[in-house]
């Protein structure tokens, strides 16, 4: 069976913005009830939870360019790299 699946994006936070022009929308757990419709919640609800994460709850480090190919699936690929 296929399961199709979604990123939803938003514009960056600031630490994302040096990289890129979007980030993935990161639901904190306390949400995830509201966004999968377990408890009740209008549609202005659900927009405000697609807002970019809380930057100070991120960490960033630079890793290996091997992540730009699909066929690199390893674990060394998270693992922080000397910067350029």
């Amino acid at each position: 069976m296929r399961v199709a699946g979604t990123i939803i994006t938003t514009t960056p936070n600031e630490p994302c913005a040096t990289i890129h022009n979007r980030m993935p929308v990161i639901l904190p757990p306390e949400v995830w009830p509201v966004w999968l419709g377990e408890e009740p919640a209008g549609s202005e609800r659900l927009k405000a939870l697609l807002a970019p994460y809380w930057a100070e709850g991120m960490t960033m480090w630079p890793v290996d360019k091997r992540v730009r190919k699909v066929k690199n699936n390893d674990p060394g690929l998270v693992e922080a790299v000397a910067s350029a």
